[in-house]
Order: C-alpha cells, then sequence, then structure tokens
C-alpha cells in the first residue's frame, strides 16, 4: 500500500495510490494519516479496501508529506562507509544520532529554502523509517514490527551553520524545508528487502548520489533497536538512514546549491522529488 496526503499546504487529504498511478481520496474513511491513524489500525482497515473502485482525485495535486503531526525526527549520521571517507570523517563503533526540526518537514516537490546568511546548503538522499507502534527497548529480532513502513527523505543541510556555529548538528540540519519527505509512505509488504534498494540524486541533472541500503554500516532493524535503547520511539516517528556519498561538501571543489538549482531525488519503490532552490525572501 502506498499512502501520499494531497491537496494545498496546511489542507491536505488523505488519499491512497492505486494502479498505474491513480490517486484515490480516503476522505470519509480516515480523517488523515496521522500517529493516532498508525496506531488505530488504519493501515489493517485499510487493507481490505477495493482501492480502485474508490474515488479518484483528477488532475496533478500538490503532494504533501504523506505524514501528518509527526512527533519527532531521528537522523543518522556517518552511516555509509563511502561517505565517511568523502568527508574526511571517522567511523563510529556506534550509530552517531542528531534531530531535525519537525518543522523541517516539507513535500516531495515543495521549495528548498536556503536560509538567512547561508552559505552551504547541501543535499543528502536517504531512506526514512515510519515508526507504527511505540518501541521501547527492542530486539533487534523484532524490530521490523514496529516499522509501519518507508519513504524518500533528503537530509538537506548547511553546512556552514553545521560545522562553523558551534554546538550541536541540529543547527544546520533544521531549517524550514530542510526535510521533504515523499510523495509516499510504502507499507513493508511493497518490497522484497529493504536492505538493497538504489537510491540516486542529480542536481540540475548531473548524478551526484548513486548508492543502494545494502552499503548501511547500521542496517534497520538494528537502528529501530538502537534508538529505542535512548528514548520510546512514538507512532508517527520518523528516522533518517544516512546519506551515501556524492554530497556538495565531499567533492573538490566543494559545491553547494544555490537559487535556481534542482534537486531530483528518487529511491526505488518509493518515488521521485524535485525541488527548486528559491532564497529565503524578507
Amino acid at each position: 500500500m502506498r499512502l501520499v496526503r494531497c491537496g494545498e499546504k496546511g489542507n491536505e487529504i488523505p488519499a491512497v495510490l492505486g494502479e498505474g498511478g491513480t490517486i484515490h481520496s480516503l476522505e470519509g474513511i480516515v480523517d488523515d494519516i496521522t500517529p493516532e491513524f498508525l496506531v488505530g489500525g488504519g493501515l489493517e482497515r485499510l487493507s481490505f479496501l477495493e482501492i480502485d473502485k474508490l474515488p479518484s482525485i483528477d488532475g496533478e495535486p500538490r503532494l504533501g508529506s504523506p505524514i501528518r503531526s509527526t512527533g519527532k525526527i531521528i537522523a543518522v549520521g556517518l552511516n555509509y562507509a563511502e561517505h565517511i571517507r568523502e568527508t574526511g570523517s571517522r567511523a563510529q563503533k556506534e550509530p552517531v544520532l542528531f534531530t531535525k526540526a519537525v518543522s523541517s518537514l516539507s513535500g516531495p516537490y515543495d521549495p528548498i529554502v536556503r536560509p538567512k546568511e547561508s552559505s552551504q546548503v547541501d543535499w543528502e538522499a536517504e531512506l526514512v523509517i515510519v515508526i507504527g507502534k511505540e518501541a521501547l527497548y527492542v530486539e533487534e529480532c523484532e524490530a521490523l514490527d514496529y516499522v509501519a513502513g518507508y519513504c524518500a527523505g533528503i537530509d538537506v543541510s548547511e553546512r556552514s551553520f553545521q560545522k562553523e556555529r558551534c554546538g550541536q548538528w541540529m543547527k544546520g540540519k533544521g531549517c524550514d524545508s530542510f526535510a521533504p519527505i515523499g510523495p509516499w509512505i510504502a507499507t513493508p509488504d511493497e518490497f522484497l528487502d529493504i536492505q538493497s534498494i538504489d537510491l540516486r540524486l542529480s542536481v540540475n541533472g548531473a548524478a551526484q548520489q548513486n548508492s543502494n541500503t545494502r552499503h548501511m554500516i547500521f542496517n534497520i532493524a538494528f537502528l529501530v533497536s538502537y534508538i529505542s535503547q535512548f528514548m520510546s520511539l512514538q507512532p508517527g516517528d520518523l528516522i533518517f538512514t544516512g546519506t551515501p556519498d556524492g554530497v556538495g561538501m565531499g567533492q573538490s571543489p566543494q559545491r553547494f546549491l544555490e537559487e535556481g538549482d534542482r534537486v531530483e531525488m528518487a529511491i526505488e519503490g518509493l518515488g521521485q522529488q524535485s525541488h527548486l532552490v528559491k532564497n529565503y525572501e524578507w
């Protein structure tokens, strides 16, 4: 099942993708795609629907974040060996964790906005985990039972804020528009092996990132289990699982996003994103 939310920002409605990519409305069936929907058995109820008999949504509506009211975003740093090498970092014995502001969430075709005084806005294509039920002190062998689905995401990063402004990485990670996700959430049954799917990203048509989730240092089940040792993961929480090599910071010379650039990203089975880069207007 592939869940989407479509409509103007702040007024999105829940929907589901049918055969051939047709969008079918879920209005009147569920209120929205939210943590309450997940914990209340919403996915199970939808599994009995004949999706292609639901009302279709015509045209090309805006697609928003495929989940509303996410409680927190946990992100994993340095989870691909080639990315560690390109950035001159050191491999860690345990996952590096940081947070992104919930207000940084945006839709799969919304603009990426360069914040005031920014100079080093970078891209990081990532697989995102959507938690389906409360997870605390979960064993790795059971961790995938707590996953409601997966979506594509970009961990947009302002490197000068992240590296030069002192303190935590989150200064460069939580700006508005810095966590576009979607276009859809795909339930786990959509994949034969989520730990072996391709992800890629381009800027202005030039390939930058091209890798596969099998190259993760810490896999999905381990990450869910590991994070749950430090905090409870709640329904609707998101885990950005790290990015492969090919980021702008790792290039020589370094390459960062400018106004007018076009960022396109795709993950196998999770759809494509496309973003125009804009400067913050004040």
